[in-house]
């Protein structure tokens, strides 16, 4: 991992109902995709917008999770995608403890994904 390749905060977009579902569990164990990876993916903020739009375009009923990258110690890893861009991946569910925040991201009348106003 680059120093360059940190962030304080870093965001998972998931489904209203799978969030729902790992919240009765107490604990978020990943999405279809990060279960088949070994690991949870993860977007900073200037990487989340491209993220909605490449793999969740059209879906509805999805919310931005902001979450304390540093509570997740040395098990978040920020490693290169096939673009070369560093994305942040846990290994290790993600405890509700680090979550800051929840956030709809509804969909737009163009099909865009609108995310929340102070988002930055």
């Amino acid at each position: 991992m680059s120093a360059a390749a940190t962030a304080a905060v870093i965001y998972k977009i998931v489904p209203v109902a799978l969030w729902e579902e790992a919240r009765k569990n107490g604990l978020f164990e990943g999405a279809p995709v990060d279960l088949a990876d070994g690991f949870i993916h993860f977007s900073t903020a200037e990487q989340a917008k491209e993220t909605a739009a490449r793999h969740f375009a059209g879906q509805a009923d999805l919310l931005l999770v902001s979450v304390d990258a540093a509570e997740l110690g040395e098990k978040l890893v920020f490693e290169p995608s096939r673009g070369g861009a560093f994305f942040p991946h846990l290994y290790a569910p993600l405890a509700f403890a680090a979550v800051l925040s929840e956030a709809p991201l509804p969909l737009g009348e163009d099909g865009a994904h609108i995310f929340p106003e102070n988002f930055a």
